[in-house]
């Protein structure tokens, strides 16, 4: 049993608690949103403002491209292979600095895209050690690049490893030797990387569709769908997947082992002369067997000639199927891909080369010789 006038205290308490609770300012409530499904308390750009990191500009990436903004706070976006996290979505364990193909060089951890790196390690990514084993020697020869040129001669070497120059700090000369200067894709007019209008990687330009030149300085006057339009050839391949289509027009891939230009030819680079060359003899300038003329890689045979390459002649007494089957043999290729087929003899190439010989060119003593032309390695 309450005693007398404890309702009335219990009255006065809940009100009290009531005026005190509503006295409490706004900014402190837990949440800016008075219920589930509640509009939000917040106007649109300061909720975007608050997505947004700290200096950017109007209009910028709301939650760093990562997420969703909701009511001022970043809903991160969860996809493969990793996790987007941080008040911006501004933190991602799966993408930080690599070296030789290892995330922090293999002696740190990845922590919100930055490497952490293990005691007695530094660098970007953790690539440095603090104290070096090497000779100045060996230390040199491992920081050579393909060409022997130490760290791309855009670096200097620490303990067998390039750091690459950086006096600028924006990080554009990288790689294992420092081979990547994406200073090279600098517009000198803008001073723009591609000019504003691509992508450079270890650099070279990727233009941006509508844009071409080394630094993406030129617009095409044609719309994308035009250019490619004029750039298929008849088989539908864009430029016979022979070259690159810029600005409606083939620039043909036209560089060879022999070093020849002029082989590949064509408005859709559809012409390849090297389709006239025999596979025993492909590099040399031999068309059609010496005895016909080649068209956008097509053979025209002298009188008396024919075949695919004009190298069966009319008065042989076989067929050129006979022939090939008689050259052939036991190989894959008529003459062992080693010479010429003529009406069912073979006659090996190089002429007057006695290491390659048979019924069929099948024997190849050069096989047994190394790179000095030593047979056998001398015994």
């Amino acid at each position: 049993m309450c005693p007398p006038g404890f309702g009335h205290f219990l009255l006065l308490a809940s009100s009290l608690l009531l005026a005190g609770l509503s006295a409490v300012p706004q900014s402190f409530s837990p949440s800016l949103r008075s219920s589930s499904g509640a509009p939000c308390r917040l106007s649109r750009a300061e909720s975007e403002r608050r997505c947004r990191a700290p200096g950017q500009p109007p209009g910028g990436a709301l939650c760093h491209g990562r997420g969703r903004c909701e009511c001022g706070v970043c809903i991160c976006h969860v996809t493969e292979p990793g996790t987007y996290f941080g008040p911006l979505c501004e933190c991602h364990e799966w993408v930080c600095e690599t070296y030789d193909g290892s995330t922090c060089a293999g002696h740190g951890t990845c922590d919100c895209g930055k490497c952490r790196c293990d005691v007695g390690w530094s660098g970007d990514a953790c690539q440095y050690p603090t104290n070096c084993n090497l000779t100045r020697k060996k230390s040199n020869q491992m920081c050579k690049n393909s060409q022997d040129v130490i760290c791309s001669n855009a670096g200097t070497c620490h303990c067998g490893r390039c750091k690459c120059d950086d006096s600028d700090g924006n990080g554009l000369v990288y790689g294992k030797f420092c081979e990547c200067d994406d200073r090279e894709c600098i517009d000198d007019e803008t001073e723009e990387i591609c000019g504003g209008h691509g992508k450079c990687y270890c650099g070279n330009c990727y233009c941006e569709a509508g844009w071409h030149g080394d630094k993406c300085e030129f617009q095409c006057d044609i719309p994308p769908w035009e250019s490619k339009r004029r750039c298929t050839a008849p088989d539908g391949r864009v430029c016979s997947n022979r070259g690159t289509c810029v600005c409606g027009e083939c620039s043909c891939h036209d560089v060879d082992p022999t070093g020849d230009w002029g082989d590949i030819h064509g408005d859709t680079c559809e012409c390849d002369e090297r389709d006239c060359r025999a596979v025993y003899d492909r590099y040399s300038d031999d068309f059609c067997s010496g005895h016909g003329q080649c068209n956008c890689g097509r053979c025209d045979c002298k009188a008396g000639w024919y075949g695919k390459k004009c190298e069966h002649p009319r008065s042989c007494l076989l067929s050129a199927e006979e022939s090939i089957r008689k050259c052939q043999g036991g190989a894959e290729l008529p003459c062992s891909g080693r010479g010429k087929c003529e009406c069912g003899k073979c006659t090996c190439y190089p002429p007057g080369d006695r290491r390659v010989y048979g019924k069929t060119c099948e024997c190849d003593d050069r096989r047994c010789e190394d790179l000095d032309g030593v047979v056998c390695g001398g015994w």
